[in-house]
């Protein structure tokens, strides 16, 4: 909901230009931006690998509001950072949204009077990476319906028609089917590139810096997981509308921004209706930097949560298969990769820190092996950021769902149950195993000549 406080605070908002303070951050040097060559992403003239997390309430965190926690953001960092992680992942557009399971508050509703609060959690959330060397990385919408997404875009001008995801009236793949009409509908986009232009054009009412010459920003993206359509014979049909907002947006951010990368925030093949054309075309614009893969072997049905000792080895295999695939891909391109999103359930099933994490400590240890062999080798996998960081949060209700209003944030999007994926601030093993990957990485030797 629109406040009269939001209202009075939009002009700021918009471009984050007034009430700067004082002193601002002396000016980046070209050398301070990650930069691509070839296969390999660079930072200051050598190669930047990277260890990475998943944090997309950053800016819910730094809201100086009821719903934000800024000292419990800096312990985050804080924590992260003792443990090698080094670029973090965030939401950077929420909508409001007649969507069931959309989060709430909002970056912005269908006008471009935007929220402060999240505008300026957001600026904070920044300021407190660059005082800790961190990078990030930021997604602009979403295909699905957690942050409002494309299908909130599509109600503001549709008349306000929607369906739900996971709506038994609804299955698979009719929410992806409807969702990806965005690209066929000039409307909505225009709203979305408002958005961007806001977002990209802004000033960081923290640090007083442009965030076009912010180097804590790695990268903008275009959206989380967006794909042409959820069935072969919607995506087909929209290809042409979908190349063209890829390529299109890309083009935006690049006018407005000389200074960051741009990615798609793809999931690879599996948002590619398994086509190798698609995730080629899609990644092969001279716009888009790097390619992006995202792996999910519960989510995929590679593995049960009720069986993870009689289904992680079969899972092992397809993720291995998975990896190589989009290791050949990205050398096709002769552009970087990341392995972006990759996830994976507790012992047992389980949501709470009790659960223990054995398999997936022995997934995670297999994502971060491989880019550690790529950096060896020469490969093009420059990093990774796993799903995700709940670090203090904890599952409010027992039933371990998301209620409007919560603010206990956990990696674990509002749509899914609270603790299924996250990393816990006491997981002791798996940090270790995160840490030891970061200690392993910077001494990686990888070929010193571009590729």
């Amino acid at each position: 909901m629109t406040t009269r406080r939001d209202l009075l605070g939009a002009a700021a908002a918009l471009t984050g230009t007034l009430a700067l303070p004082a002193t601002t951050l002396a000016k980046a040097t070209p050398g301070q931006f990650v930069r691509r060559e070839g296969t390999r992403l660079t930072l200051r003239n050598k190669p930047y690998r990277f260890v990475g997390a998943n944090i997309w309430y950053g800016a819910y965190l730094g809201a100086n509001t009821e719903y934000g926690n800024r000292d419990r953001l800096r312990r985050e960092l804080d924590k992260l950072q003792s443990i090698g992680v080094t670029n973090l992942r965030l939401l950077a557009s929420s909508e409001t949204s007649p969507l069931k399971n959309a989060v709430s508050p909002s970056f912005r509703s269908r006008g471009t009077v935007y929220n402060p609060a999240l505008l300026d959690g957001l600026d904070f959330c920044l300021a407190e990476m660059g005082k800790r060397g961190m990078k990030a990385v930021l997604y602009l919408t979403n295909f699905w319906e957690w942050s409002g997404g494309m299908m909130t875009y599509l109600s503001y001008v549709n008349g306000g028609k929607y369906i739900d995801a996971n709506d038994p009236a609804h299955p698979w793949p009719q929410f992806a089917d409807a969702t990806s009409e965005f690209y066929r509908t000039p409307k909505a986009i225009a709203l979305y590139h408002d958005w961007v232009r806001a977002l990209v054009g802004r000033t960081n009412a923290v640090t007083g810096t442009p965030y076009r010459d912010d180097p804590t920003i790695m990268a903008w993206q275009l959206a989380n997981e967006p794909r042409p359509g959820g069935g072969p014979q919607v995506a087909a049909r929209n290809l042409p509308f979908f190349q063209d907002w890829v390529r299109g947006t890309a083009r935006l951010i690049k006018t407005l921004d000389q200074n960051h990368l741009v990615s798609t925030g793809s999931e690879g093949l599996k948002g590619s209706v398994e086509r190798a054309d698609i995730y080629n075309t899609e990644h092969g614009f001279p716009e888009i930097d790097y390619c992006t893969a995202h792996i999910w072997p519960l989510n995929w049905s590679w593995v049960s949560a009720k069986d993870l000792p009689g289904t992680h080895e079969a899972g092992r295999a397809k993720v291995a298969e998975y990896l190589q695939q989009h290791e050949a891909l990205a050398r096709g391109l002769n552009k970087p990769l990341v392995i972006e999103e990759f996830g994976y359930p507790r012992d047992g099933g389980g949501y709470d820190p009790e659960s223990t994490t054995a398999f997936k400590d022995l997934y995670y240890g297999q994502i971060l092996a491989a880019v550690r062999d790529s950096v060896r080798t020469g490969g093009p996998i420059a990093g990774s950021n796993f799903w995700a960081w709940n670090g203090e949060g904890r599952a409010v209700h027992g039933d371990h769902r998301f209620r409007t209003g919560d603010t206990s944030w956990v990696g674990d999007p509002p749509h899914e149950p609270q603790g299924w994926y996250g990393v816990y601030d006491t997981d002791a093993s798996t940090h270790a195993l995160i840490k030891s990957h970061a200690q392993a990485l910077a001494v990686a030797a990888a070929p010193t000549a571009a590729r």
